[in-house]
């Protein structure tokens, strides 16, 4: 079992920006959808527009949850299927017999996201990335209780996703839409900065084994999003199964 505080928190999808508009929607949540793209008014323009749609949206809901001019902070950025979107760009130009763009592929890799943002801060910190199939979440809330272990003061986990493209809908196993958020983690006890946006200060206490019989049916919404569906719906737990585990959930446990 692991545990953490969620010190500060910060969610993009379409139709959802500000927190008053996300703690309605985990009240009475639907699958976000539309073509709408943060504006991201962080970053400079030329800088801008080398970011895709699914860049942007993980890279603003991390610069909500950090300060412009704070370094060092652990990065943890989380993508089930990553920007799927340039890699089938890759994969057709291949199958036409075209060059493929070095851009695009430099911009493709799992963790270009989480390196565009270190690069736009300048913060030579620790950055992962990780990918964790339908448990992209719990992987990631892994790995930064891992880095608090070690001594990180705190962690910056940044979970991000898009519909996939419509080659895969046959494969997909939840509901697709874009969107992404941040949580800002610390150990069990901390508490959420005061007046930040966001603010929280819940403990989180998340435990697996083993499960029995078949993975959970598909849910209203895709996973990571049902999870921060749990932290601002006030619950007391949440209970699901994938990929052969269960996965335990409770709150100021």
């Amino acid at each position: 079992m692991i545990g953490f505080s969620v010190k500060q928190w910060a969610a993009w999808a379409p139709g959802l920006v500000d927190g008053d508009a996300w703690r309605a929607w985990a009240a009475a949540p639907w699958l976000p959808s539309g073509d709408e793209t943060p504006a991201l008014q962080e970053v400079p323009a030329m800088q801008r527009r080398r970011i895709e749609r699914l860049g942007r949206m993980a890279i603003q809901t991390a610069c909500w949850c950090q300060e412009a001019d704070e370094g060092g902070v652990p990065l943890v950025f989380a993508s089930r299927h990553g920007d799927v979107a340039r890699s089938m760009e890759l994969l057709e130009a291949l199958a036409t017999d075209d060059p493929p763009s070095p851009t695009t592929f430099g911009l493709s890799v799992h963790n270009a996201i989480a390196a565009l943002y270190s690069i736009l801060r300048r913060d030579r910190g620790n950055y992962v990335a990780v990918a964790g199939g339908r448990a992209t979440v719990e992987t990631a809330c892994i790995e930064a209780a891992a880095l608090l272990a070690d001594g990180a003061p705190e962690v910056l986990l940044v979970v991000y996703d898009a519909p996939l493209p419509a080659v895969y809908a046959d494969f997909a196993d939840e509901p697709d839409a874009g969107f992404a958020w941040c949580w800002r983690v610390g150990p069990v006890g901390a508490v959420g900065a005061v007046g930040a946006v966001g603010a929280v200060g819940d403990a989180l206490a998340l435990a697996w084994n083993e499960a029995d019989g078949a993975d959970d049916a598909p849910a209203a919404l895709p996973h990571a999003l049902d999870i921060l569906r749990f932290l601002l719906s006030g619950d007391p737990s949440l209970q699901w199964r994938g990929d052969g585990t269960a996965w335990h959930w409770r709150r100021n446990a």
